[in-house]
């Protein structure tokens, strides 16, 4: 899935908005392949896969396109 970086915290996590969902996507910075939590900018292009945890959808396996 494609995706663009909605909001980035300081506690290493962010959500990404996806063109046609309601609801953004957490990620954490656990999650990142191959690009690090701080070189990530608000507004930057991604790609990640999409997995159910306890607390709802989140987005795993995420890189920068």
């Amino acid at each position: 899935m494609q995706g663009t970086i909605k909001k980035l915290t300081d506690k290493n996590f962010g959500f990404i908005s996806q063109a046609g969902a309601d609801k953004d996507l957490f990620f954490h910075a656990n999650e990142l392949q191959g690009v690090e939590f701080n070189e990530l900018r608000e507004g930057d292009q991604v790609s990640f896969e999409v997995n159910d945890t306890p607390k709802g959808p989140a987005a795993v396996q995420v890189k920068k396109a």
